[in-house]
């Protein structure tokens, strides 16, 4: 399954990038995150391997991250790897106008067992989720505008 998404932040790309590139704010925008372990390799750079736990309905939901590629503020691509459930985001980040960034998301799944057969009926979710993360993200961000 592949899907690209995208939104407008009402703030310039240098401060769009350091809310984003900063694993403390994650709680800030990611609900259900419990715990983010950095496992191996330089936190933040290419290679480094995290371990994400968050609450799901049937119990945790753990994921290992790694960062495949860093080219800041360009692009940030990484990688999620559950149980049954390999993504990929490829991140990309723009300033098409002074003071707005435009955050854009190219997401692929490949999924096995019963979740490939599930995954017809469960497309629109993830396509869903992913803009309503983004969404969270956005307010986060634009926030943090107003507090300045």
């Amino acid at each position: 399954m592949k899907y690209t998404k995208e939104i407008n932040i009402q703030l310039p790309r240098d401060q769009v990038i350091e809310l984003f590139d900063s694993t403390d704010n994650l709680y800030q925008w990611q609900p259900g995150l419990k715990n983010f372990e950095h496992l191996s390799g330089d936190p933040g750079k290419e290679g480094a391997r995290s371990r994400m736990v968050y609450e799901g309905r049937k119990g945790d939901l753990v994921m290992t991250e790694t960062i495949t590629k860093r080219n800041l503020p360009d692009e940030f691509h990484v990688s999620y790897k559950a149980r049954g459930v390999f993504n990929e985001v490829y991140n990309y980040f723009s300033e098409p106008e002074p003071g707005t960034t435009l955050w854009k998301t190219e997401n692929i799944f490949r999924f096995r067992g019963a979740l490939a057969v599930m995954i017809p009926f469960m497309k629109k979710a993830f396509i869903q989720n992913t803009g309503l993360s983004m969404e969270r993200f956005k307010a986060f961000a634009e926030s943090k505008k107003e507090n300045q």
